[in-house]
């Protein structure tokens, strides 16, 4: 095990310069054309079979050694709408889209792992299938690879993912058996009042002051209807409405995302939300449009075998030191929807590392990656893959 991270070492180079290229050309939810391209490019380059397009520009490659069990490892591919800051010289040539949550390192450590796992293929005791994922942040590209069949013909027993988390120091890992991510979802409401002149409110119905109650009232579905001792979220984020320092505008959208470690936590606080917005705008001569865009995402359970595994890797491959049980996060991860198909484990990949400049957080414009981690996380999937084929045949 322990020649995994030397070999993934002599390819760090490889490597980093695929990670490279992928963060200087980011693409978002379900555009990933390019990148999509450059990973049909590299498993071609390395003689692995695939299917493609899967989930409109999704990849799943496929190496196998014969009959035996099926072991599937993730990466998701999709940046974000957001202006990169990080001063990096191989910094996004794409102005307002950044690779902003790591997913060009996720995409890279998972071709490490494919050329590793070719040059053990014929002694595979089973089948690795690699899961190139679209539309992570927010189109449940997940779904839709599960949905088009990506975990079955061979079926998936077991599925393994990582995410670069800058809360962890680097050449470390932390996940946690159960809810490890949560349950989310979006919400927008259009709050239509009465506009007109400022000087004179009384002749409207105002909606802005209105929104200004319903953010407010909102967060008592958290602080006062929730057990304090199990995790919820109710966060308003934008608000449009009006466009003069002198109109009362007619209408004022807000958007916003609801969050719980369980999905019937997440729906409840949905009604209430929707309950609370109706009525506070009624209760102020409005009215509240309550919709819920988007895809809603379950909360990501591991499977505590499967995060056993992960552990006795880790241990193995970088020391007891730099494992870590982490507690639950309130971010969403449609790594979930596969975990609701077969057991597996998400894991943190840590890349705190002050000299390298890797202190930012996630969805940050100043994001840096510790690209010593890199290789570590190519070894971590395919020692994943390893030891849960071994186990799984040897039941």
């Amino acid at each position: 095990m322990s020649n995994l991270l030397t070999e993934a070492r002599a390819i760090k180079d490889w490597i980093v310069a695929l990670r490279r290229e992928l963060h200087r050309y980011p693409e978002t939810c379900y555009e990933e054309v390019r990148t999509s391209a450059l990973v049909r490019r590299t498993l071609d380059e390395l003689h692995i079979p695939y299917r493609a397009p899967l989930a409109q520009t999704g990849v799943v490659a496929t190496l196998s050694g014969g009959p035996g069990p099926c072991i599937a490892l993730r990466a998701d591919m999709d940046a974000l709408p957001i202006r990169e800051e990080s001063g990096e010289p191989f910094s996004s040539t794409i102005d307002g889209k950044m690779h902003a949550c790591g997913h060009d390192c996720h995409t890279a450590m998972l071709l490490g792992a494919a050329r590793l796992l070719k040059q053990r293929e014929s002694s595979l005791k089973g089948t690795v299938k690699l899961f190139f994922q679209p539309a992570e942040e927010g189109g449940a590209g997940g779904r839709k690879l599960c949905e088009e069949g990506a975990m079955d013909n061979p079926s998936v027993q077991r599925i393994f993912g990582l995410h670069v988390w800058p809360d962890i120091p680097s050449q470390s890992i932390g996940s946690r058996p159960g809810a490890f991510l949560a349950a989310a979802g979006e919400i927008a409401i259009t709050i239509l009042g009465k506009g007109g002149h400022a000087a004179a409110p009384h002749r409207t119905c105002d909606p802005v002051m209105t929104a200004a109650k319903v953010i407010c009232e909102l967060q008592t579905i958290v602080s006062r209807e929730c057990d304090p001792l199990e995790p919820a979220v109710a966060s308003l984020t934008s608000i449009h409405g009006g466009a003069a320092f002198n109109v009362i505008p007619q209408e004022v959208r807000l958007l916003g995302t609801i969050r719980s470690q369980t999905l019937p936590g997440m729906l409840a606080l949905r009604q209430r939300a929707a309950e609370i917005a109706t009525q506070v705008a009624a209760a102020n001569r409005c009215t509240a449009r309550v919709e819920f865009p988007g895809n809603d995402y379950p909360p990501t359970h591991n499977d505590a075998h499967c995060w056993n595994v992960a552990q006795k890797i880790g241990r193995e491959l970088l020391g007891a030191d730099h494992v870590h049980e982490v507690p639950p996060v309130m971010g969403g991860e449609d790594f979930a929807f596969y975990l609701q198909h077969k057991p597996g484990v998400f894991v943190a990949l840590g890349i705190r590392n002050e000299s390298a400049g890797s202190i930012h957080g996630l969805h940050t414009p100043k994001f840096k990656m510790d690209e010593d981690t890199l290789p570590t996380g190519t070894a971590l999937h395919v020692a994943f893959a390893l030891e849960s084929l071994d186990e799984l045949q040897s039941r």
